[in-house]
């Protein structure tokens, strides 16, 4: 009787340690993959937020170099991740927070643009990049994630063509400049 009494503590404990592995497991393959965006160099220093009980974003990882990456969202059926510069995470947030509201793109968009233009939401005053993969799937003994369409952004607040001199016509190859003249006009460059 009394081994029957031991086991019960021994095997909570058991299924307590798998659980707890399996959410640690969760966690590393979020950072792996979100980290995955960013050039090898780069990915040690990156604070990463993730998902932690079902939709809920919480920071993974604290980050050195100032890139925040953000991983792939549970239950979608499109994996993307990115990584972006710290001083665009107030736009960023806004962002998936208006998102979670219920708004769509363009109603996401003219908010951020009044906001920005009223002084409530803070935009870099300087280029700040972006990286991104969509699609493919992480390989866990490379930390790549293969068949990924990647895409680098570099913002340039308020640029235009004439300021830069990069055409604002998508193309596969060369950079263009998205959004020209907002204060989130950004160069395109696909990889």
């Amino acid at each position: 009787m009394r081994s029957a009494m031991l086991s019960v503590p021994v095997v909570g404990l058991a299924m307590g340690i798998q659980v707890a592995c399996a959410q640690q497991e969760a966690v590393d393959r979020q950072i792996a993959e979100a980290v995955a965006a960013l050039p090898a160099e780069m990915r040690g220093g990156a604070a990463v937020l993730g998902y932690r009980n079902g939709d809920r974003l919480v920071e993974l990882r604290d980050g050195t170099n100032g890139m925040i990456c953000l991983a792939d969202r549970p239950g979608d059926e499109d994996f993307h991740v990115a990584c972006y510069h710290e001083s665009l995470e107030p736009f960023m947030a806004r962002g998936r927070e208006l998102r979670t509201e219920g708004k769509n793109q363009d109603e996401v968009r003219q908010v951020r643009g009044e906001e920005i233009e009223a002084g409530t939401l803070a935009m870099p005053d300087h280029p700040a990049t972006l990286y991104s993969l969509t699609g493919g799937t992480l390989n866990p003994e490379t930390g790549e994630v293969e068949g990924a369409r990647g895409l680098y952004v570099v913002y340039v607040p308020y640029a235009t063509e004439a300021t830069l001199g990069i055409p604002t016509a998508p193309s596969r190859g060369r950079p263009w400049l998205m959004f020209p003249g907002t204060p989130w006009a950004h160069i395109m460059i696909s990889r």
